[in-house]
């Protein structure tokens, strides 16, 4: 059965204990922190979720956890993406079994650019493995980078491409561009930590994959948004932003969400497994003190 993937999907972090070991109660508990904020389906083994310093047993484990944790609630998509096509196939074959929804799926790094090598990937890909497809599109981690015309394409030729994760900014003309060429044939899902949010929503995106520590924040926006309460959710957004922005920052973004996290109760150890940066005292000082004054001005959510 085809998921029907829109809203906010929400990345999962994947904690870790002190010893650096998967905090497998630590990931029960996101889940079920992510699912009470009523997010409208969680993502996995993401850029954020360290997927890349997992090994292969670990991300089975992941995959098998969570979608056993989530029982059907909502849907699970699963981040893939490998050089080898086979390599990809065999995982996505794997998580099928396990019982995932779609799986998103990061571009192979090529020597060269080659826009007929890509979409034989995808196209391979769904000849082999009966998942719907999420093309990953984020350039900075790939290397690779997908103009509207190739993912017209990819969309095209490959039934099971039914959706985008744009991470490629600025991402609302691409998102824009997008919807002339192909109308509502796909569904496009922003990210970057949900740094243009709104703005993609005006742009015609059909909700968010991203992993911002307040979840609810972004439920909220998009329920707003789709009511056609533009200006209240507006409110919302500009209000929360310079939270937004804070826990955006390259390379220490995560640190700082695994930080708030911590905060709030949800994950024991905020630790990001190394090589990965884990914020100082001055971070964390800042960091009380923009959550101090969201507070004090907020009525509607505390930070």
């Amino acid at each position: 059965m085809i998921p029907d993937l829109e809203g906010v999907l929400y990345v999962l972090p994947t904690p870790f204990r002190e010893d650096r070991q998967i905090d497998l109660r630590g990931l029960d508990s996101v889940v079920e922190f992510a699912l009470r904020s009523k997010v409208q389906g969680l993502v996995i083994l993401g850029i954020t979720g360290e997927a890349h310093k997992l090994s292969d047993r670990e991300k089975v484990e992941v995959v098998d956890r969570v979608v056993s944790r989530v029982g059907r609630r909502v849907p699970v998509i699963a981040g893939t993406g490998n050089l080898s096509t086979d390599v990809t196939v065999s995982f996505c074959k794997e998580i099928e079994r396990i019982g995932v929804d779609a799986a998103m799926v990061l571009p192979p790094k090529l020597a060269k650019p080659d826009d007929e090598a890509l979409v034989s990937y995808y196209k391979e890909l769904s000849q082999k493995v009966g998942l719907p497809i999420v093309v990953q599109d984020e350039p900075v981690t790939s290397g690779i980078f997908m103009g509207p015309l190739l993912i017209a394409k990819i969309r095209e030729q490959v039934d099971a491409a039914r959706y985008l994760k744009l991470e490629d900014p600025p991402t609302t003309t691409k998102a824009s561009k997008l919807r002339s060429l192909l109308g509502d044939k796909i569904k496009i899902f922003g990210g970057l930590s949900a740094l243009y949010f709104l703005e993609e929503l005006e742009s015609g995106t059909d909700g968010i994959m991203t992993g911002f520590a307040y979840p609810e924040v972004l439920v909220r926006i998009y329920e707003l948004f789709v009511k056609g309460q533009v200006d209240e959710a507006a409110a919302v957004y500009y209000r929360c932003l310079p939270l937004i922005r804070y826990e955006a920052q390259p390379l220490l973004g995560l640190a700082i969400r695994k930080q708030i996290l911590h905060r709030r109760g949800i994950i024991e150890n905020p630790l990001v497994r190394p090589p990965g940066a884990n914020i100082d005292e001055l971070t964390k000082k800042q960091l009380s003190r923009l959550i101090e004054r969201l507070n004090q001005t907020q009525s509607d959510f505390k930070f």
